[in-house]
């Protein structure tokens, strides 16, 4: 059983080491990472799991954004990540499950990732046509989901910061 806690400023550390885990060298360099520089987290939505002897095995954070020129507001998701020795036992979806439901009742609308389609389709995402992130990124793996029905039917155009 798996303790799921909002992330606090003494996990950063242990954070941080399991993102360097899981992801490439040179992570940071990702365009999405632009868009969270200077940028405050989505505090309430940023999750960590823990086993019961208290060993870190996945977290999940979000970031808020603009798209478009109609500034409309998003959650930018990401990154996620489980621990190797933790994945397939289901914690990522339970991470973006939990906090996603939390997005509903905190007010907001409509959530961006840039990944694998047919991983996140499980949980409504679909790719974006009429979104474009900053480059270079993969037109392809920009998706989203509305937490809300229509949240994505007219909004459109460049993913910038939320200063």
């Amino acid at each position: 059983m798996y303790q799921l806690e909002v992330e606090t400023a003494d996990d950063y550390w242990e954070v941080e080491n399991l993102y360097d885990t899981c992801f490439a060298p040179g992570r940071e360099l990702l365009s999405s990472y632009r868009l969270r520089d200077g940028v405050e987290k989505v505090a309430d939505l940023c999750l960590v799991a823990r086993d019961p002897d208290g060993v870190l095995a996945a977290v999940i954070r979000f970031w808020p954004i603009r798209v478009g020129a109609g500034e409309d507001r998003a959650l930018l998701l990401g990154p996620v990540a489980v621990h190797p020795t933790r994945q397939g036992e289901g914690l990522g979806g339970l991470l973006i499950t939990e906090a996603m439901a939390e997005a509903v009742k905190l007010g907001w609308a409509r959530v961006l990732l840039v990944g694998d389609e047919p991983y996140y389709a499980r949980f409504g995402f679909e790719k974006l046509d009429h979104v474009e992130m900053p480059p270079p990124t993969n037109p392809d793996r920009v998706l989203g989901v509305a937490l809300r029905p229509g949240a994505w039917d007219t909004v459109s155009g460049l993913v910038h910061k939320d200063d």
